[in-house]
C-alpha cells in the first residue's frame, strides 16, 4: 500500500489514543477545531487532561537509544505548556510502520493495531527561544498507555489540590 498520508497518520493516533482511553477508563472528547493546540481532552473521576497528538513512522532517537525526539512546532508548544491552562498539555506521539497495510492485522477473534505511544508533559515547561520548532524528548518510560495515563491524571489532580496530604490537611 506504501507511506501513509497525513490523514491516516492523524486518524490512527486518534483511534490509538480512543483505544488506551477506553482500557484506562477514561472518556474523550475530540474537537473538530484544532485552534488551542489540543486535538483530545479526557476525563477520568472529574479530571482532565489535553493531548495534542502526533503520528511519525520515523522517530529520531537520542544516543540513548530509547529517548524519541519530535520537533513541535512553537505555537503549539507555548499553548500545550501554558501555565494558566485548567487542565495540563501533553504532546502524544504514536509511532507506526511506515507501510499503512501493516498497521492493523485481522484475525476471527481480534483486530490487532501495529504502534507504540509515547508522551511528554509540556505543561509548565520553559519558554522555548529561537527557533520554528522545539525538539520534545518522549522517553521509552513515558509509554501511552494506561499507566502513562495514570501519571498524567495524577498530576492533573496534583496540580489543581496539591498532595493528598495538603488536601487532607485542608479537610482537618
Amino acid at each position: 500500500m506504501g507511506g501513509p498520508a497525513t490523514w491516516q497518520q492523524e486518524q490512527i493516533s486518534l483511534a490509538y489514543l480512543l483505544a488506551v482511553s477506553t482500557q484506562a477508563n477514561a472518556t474523550i472528547a475530540s474537537w473538530n477545531v484544532d485552534k488551542d493546540g489540543v486535538d483530545a481532552t479526557l476525563k477520568r473521576d472529574h479530571r482532565l487532561v489535553e493531548l495534542q497528538m502526533k503520528c511519525t513512522f520515523d522517530p529520531r532517537l537520542l544516543a540513548d537509544g530509547s529517548t524519541r525526539t519530535f520537533p513541535l512546532d512553537i505555537e503549539t508548544y507555548d499553548k500545550l505548556r501554558g501555565p494558566y491552562r485548567t487542565a495540563p498539555g501533553y504532546l502524544g506521539l504514536v509511532v507506526v510502520p511506515r507501510d499503512v497495510s501493516t498497521w492493523l492485522t485481522h484475525s476471527p477473534e481480534s483486530v490487532l493495531i501495529r504502534c507504540a505511544g509515547f508522551y511528554a508533559q509540556l505543561q509548565d515547561q520553559p519558554e522555548a527561544r529561537g527557533s520554528a520548532t522545539k525538539t520534545i524528548h518522549l522517553p521509552e518510560t513515558q509509554r501511552l498507555d494506561v499507566a502513562g495515563l495514570d501519571v498524567m491524571f495524577e498530576f492533573a489532580h496534583q496540580r489543581l489540590f496539591g498532595s493528598d496530604d495538603a488536601l487532607g490537611e485542608a479537610i482537618a
